[in-house]
This record gives C-alpha cells, sequence and structure tokens, in this order.
C-alpha cells in the first residue's frame, strides 16, 4: 500500500501544474461540454503512458531522444495555433453564454482530438510519465506495478475533480470580461509552454 501511495503522490505532483492539457480540461468543465468523455480521454492517456513506463520502455525513449524532439516540434506548432486561436476568441469578445449554448458546442470528436493532441504532442508528457515514473517504478522491480496504478490513479481523481469542479466557478464567467481574461490567460500559457519547448532544443 506505501509503495501505491508513493506512486499516487508523484503522479499528483507532477499533473497538478498549470499545463497546457490542464487549461483544456478547464475550459470544458466550465463550458460544460463533453466533460466526461475529456477526463476519461486525460485518465486513459495518462494510464497509457504510465503502463509503458513501468513495463520498461523508458529504457528505449531514452535510447532515441529524437522520438522526444519530434513531438517538441509538433507541440510547438500546435500550442502556437491554439493560443491564437484563444487570443482570436477573447478579442472578439464571444461571452460564456453564447459558448456554452449548443450552436457552439463542438463535435465530439473534434474536442478529443485536440484533447489527444494536447496530450500526446506534449514532450513534457513523456519525460514525465514514460521517463521518470517508469524509471523509479524500476526500483520496486515485482512491485512496480503497485507503483503505477497509484500514479495512474492520481490521475483519473485530478481530472475527475478538475472537469467537474470547474462547474462552481461558473458564475464567475457570466461576465464577458472575465471569460475574456480566461481566454489570454490560456494563450499565453501556451505560449509559454511553446517558448519552453523551443528553448529545450
Amino acid at each position: 500500500m506505501a509503495i501505491w501511495f508513493e506512486g499516487f503522490l508523484l503522479g499528483l505532483s507532477l499533473i497538478v501544474a498549470i499545463g497546457s492539457q490542464n487549461a483544456f480540461v478547464l475550459r470544458q468543465g466550465l463550458l460544460g461540454q463533453h466533460v466526461l468523455p475529456v477526463i476519461i480521454c486525460c485518465a486513459l492517456s495518462d494510464a497509457l503512458l504510465i503502463t509503458i513506463g513501468v513495463s520498461g520502455f523508458y529504457i528505449v525513449v531514452e535510447k532515441y531522444p529524437l522520438v522526444i524532439d519530434i513531438t517538441r516540434v509538433f507541440g510547438i506548432v500546435f500550442l502556437c495555433a491554439y493560443a491564437i486561436l484563444r487570443f482570436i476568441s477573447a478579442y472578439k469578445a464571444t461571452s460564456f453564454m453564447e459558448l456554452s449554448s449548443d450552436s457552439h458546442k463542438l463535435p465530439l470528436k473534434v474536442v478529443l482530438g485536440t484533447c489527444l493532441a494536447f496530450t500526446f504532442l506534449n514532450p513534457h508528457v513523456y519525460l514525465d510519465t514514460v521517463i521518470l515514473l517508469g524509471g523509479i517504478a524500476s526500483q520496486y522491480k515485482e512491485n512496480a506495478w503497485l507503483f503505477g496504478l497509484g500514479a495512474c490513479f492520481a490521475s483519473v481523481v485530478f481530472f475527475t475533480g478538475l472537469g467537474f469542479l470547474a462547474k462552481f466557478l461558473r458564475p464567475f464567467f457570466i461576465n464577458k470580461k472575465s471569460w475574456q481574461y480566461l481566454d489570454i490567460f490560456i494563450g499565453v500559457v501556451m505560449f509559454f509552454i511553446a517558448g519552453n519547448l523551443l528553448l529545450a532544443f
């Protein structure tokens, strides 16, 4: 149980920082659109990557860093494009009420595609889940899977809380200015992450 809890705490500490994926989940939670599918998509994606790391594949990723570099390039392009979309949305001053209406609701496949892009085009997710968690889990030998399960559960708890608890912030975002500030904040976060990825080359 102690090993499981260590995996849970480390997994939670890695995922809790504001990042592109978290910002996207928060926005969907505020809008109340496809929240459960997004939560499931994020949790399953993390579980897949953690499983790959715990299985020992982190050694391959460490040996071939070009995989991370290729992901970084696509990630930078995607994050910059999404940031621009958020700034355009802020400039147009589209209200929360408009965006949360059925007429502005994006199809599920588009939302999930965006969610997957935020997950798998972020090279840090491989460094955190596959390499870091995988490497630490290997120290526990036959109990490595307990560590991995704890980390997977941390993802489930975090994304569930972020997605569903966001609804309590909705009254604040009824104000059009507040929604503009959120879009600007998300755009800045995306550009900041893209800049860090660029500097990592």
